[in-house]
This record gives C-alpha cells, structure tokens and sequence, in this order.
C-alpha cells in the first residue's frame, strides 16, 4: 500500500478502499455495501464504575482528566480496531470455496461486519484523537495478518478452510464479544455507544460459527479427532486474548473508567482489580463449556463427545505460558508434550484431509436448518 498522509476522514476512507482492493475481497456485494458509523444509547449517560463513577461520561478526549488516561483510551480503540481488519484477511481466501451459497452470503456479512467495525474505530480514531488518532488509523490498514504484523497472535494465524472459519467465528468472535461488551460500559460516550450497533453485529458471528460446527458434526463425515484439533487451536487463543493474569493495564482501564466487567451491571461483588482478566476469562469458559455441550446434540451415535481443552493447555498468554500442560490439564515432560501438540492439533495431514473432503464430498455439511 502506498504511502500517504491522511488529513480527513475521507482521505481514510480513499486507503480503506485500497485495502480492500489488495487483500482481494472486493466483490461487489462488499465494495458496494455503504459502509458508515453507527451509534446506539448506552445504558446510563453517567461513568457506572472506577474513580470516576457518578460523573458524566465523557463527549470529547480532551474532557478525560488525564493524558495517561488518553493514551490507554486510544490504545483500547487502535486494538480493538486491529483484530477487526485482521480477521478480514484471515478469511479472505474463502469465498471460493464456500460449500453452498447460504454459506458464501453468510461468509460476505461476516467480513462486511469486521470491515465496518473496523471502519467504525478508525472513525474515532479520526475524529476524536487528532495527528496520534490519524496516524494510528492509517496503520491499521498497512499491518497484515498473513504477514504475521497484527498486534494480537490469534490473528496472525492461519483459518484454512470452513471447518477453520466455523471454530474461529464461534469462539474467537466469542472472545470479541466479551471485549466488546466490556466496552460498552466505557466512560468515553463515543466509544460506549459505537458498541451497541457491534454487538448486534456481531451476534450473527457467533451464530454462524456454532451452526457450521453443528452441521458439521450432524453430517458425520470429517472425523470427530479432526474437529476437536481445530477447537483444540482456536479455544486456547481465545483464551489467551483477555491478557496477562494480574493486569496492571486491566486494573487501571477498570479504575479511569475506561473498561468494565463482561457482567458489569449484575455482578454482585466488588470488582477484583487484581484479577481483571481472569475474572472474564473464566466467565468465558463456562460459556465454551455449555457451547460445546449444545455442538454433542448433533454428533451421530457412536462418535466420540467434543470437550472444551484446559485452561492450562497450549497458552502463550497468562499464568501458565509455554508451559506443558495437556488437554486435560496434566503436567508433561517436555518431549512427551511436543509429540501430544502433534496428536491434539491440525497438522499438515489434517488439513489435506479437510480440504480434500470439502473440494470432494458434497454433504460434508448439512443443510442449514437440520440441526439441534
């Protein structure tokens, strides 16, 4: 992508089409979609937690008392921005092979949703953050995911195919899901009210991915071992995208106000600002725990249960980082856990089988609406 230096909205926007153009995802019914910022209410017009409860939320950056507080704002904004655009050309190459047109149409509003999520945090960037906000939006369009330049890990991976789309949409978009709701809570009005459209946006995400698993699992055809490799990948990421255990970062968004609890308005005790992120994180699990659960309704008789893989496997993120933990949570030698990485996630035979039977078997998938 060139380089250039945006002065106005539309000088980002012009970039924006750029991107959209080199990544290769510009069909028509993307490239025509009218891509614009959307705001819904928040729940109270007062800061609902931190120093700050009571006060007025906040219209304008410069009315946030503090510059540090700013800068963690905009920071909030720029990788909540990042994984939007990242997931975009993580998916890019799969309009060709979607298995039915249901699939490819659902796929378009998938990525037309990241896009305009995407659009929607480089909007405030733009527009609230001056020279810092304008810079940071333009990177946000020159970092790549296939290039390994996104600033979260989870979104410098590979999603290879549909089985890969589907576990991806259902609990890393999940992951997004707790972020974004987390921010709706957020003193800065601007910001709290831009993630009421996303979530409702998102919503259908999620939907998309636990129906393309169930369906999946309902036809019978690409074996259990092979789709639990492919949780077995993206849950542990997932995982790993609410942060470090005992978050200074976390603490001090809960205390300027910035960032709130997933459960904010119903949670009964006080907030643990030493446990910011474990708090979500297990609240996130439980939920995977139960997903899982609803995916078994449709495996055929006789085939193994899908499982939700410890908390301790495969984290790169967290109190047990790089540690050899199995799926079901036991303390390996370190080759024994190199070959068990090797049984427990896709490798390369994996993924000639899985594309082997989605270019071959025409049911690999059942028909949307046949499942539980």
């Amino acid at each position: 992508m060139p380089a250039t230096r945006l002065s106005t909205f539309d000088d980002w926007v012009d970039l924006f089409r750029v991107w959209q153009k080199d990544i290769g995802v510009a069909y028509p019914e993307i490239a025509n979609y009218k891509f614009e910022a959307k705001f819904g209410p928040t729940r109270s017009n007062e800061i609902e937690f931190g120093a700050y409860k009571g006060r007025p939320k906040w219209e304008k950056v410069m009315q946030i008392p503090d510059q540090r507080m700013r800068d963690a704002l905009l920071n909030l904004i720029v990788y909540q921005g990042d994984t939007e655009f990242a997931s975009v050309e993580q998916q890019r190459r799969l309009f060709e092979t979607a298995p039915s047109e249901h699939d490819r149409q659902s796929l378009c509003r998938v990525v037309t949703e990241e896009m305009r999520h995407g659009w929607q945090m480089c909007y405030l960037l733009m527009n609230h953050f001056g020279y810092s906000g304008r810079v940071e939006a333009q990177k946000m369009l020159e970092r790549r995911a296939f290039d390994q330049k996104r600033l979260l890990g989870a979104f410098n991976q590979d999603v290879n195919n549909w089985l890969d789309f589907f576990v991806y949409t259902d609990f890393v978009d999940r992951d997004g899901k707790y972020q974004l709701t987390m921010l709706s809570f957020s003193g800065f009005a601007p910001l709290a009210q831009s993630m009421i459209p996303m979530l409702k946006e998102e919503s259908f995400h999620l939907g998309t991915g636990q129906d393309g698993i169930k369906r999946i699992v309902k036809a019978g055809v690409i074996p259990q071992q092979v789709i639990q490799k492919y949780i077995n990948k993206w849950i542990p990421v997932s995982l790993d995208l609410f942060g470090v255990d005992r978050s200074s970062s976390a603490h001090w968004f809960y205390v300027w106000g910035l960032k709130g609890r997933y459960d904010e308005p119903t949670a009964q005790a006080e907030a643990n600002l030493e446990r910011m992120n474990e708090h979500s994180r297990e609240l996130y699990r439980q939920e995977c725990v139960k997903l899982v659960d609803m995916i078994n309704k449709n495996v055929p008789a006789g085939q193994p249960k899908l499982y939700v893989p410890d908390v301790k496997f495969n984290r790169n993120i967290g109190e047990f980082a790089r540690q050899p933990y199995s799926v079901t949570g036991e303390l390996l030698s370190e080759q024994a856990y190199e070959e068990h990485l090797r049984e427990m996630l896709p490798q390369t035979q994996d993924l000639i089988l899985v594309n082997e039977i989605q270019s071959m078997e025409r049911q690999w998938i059942s028909p949307k609406g046949s499942i539980q």
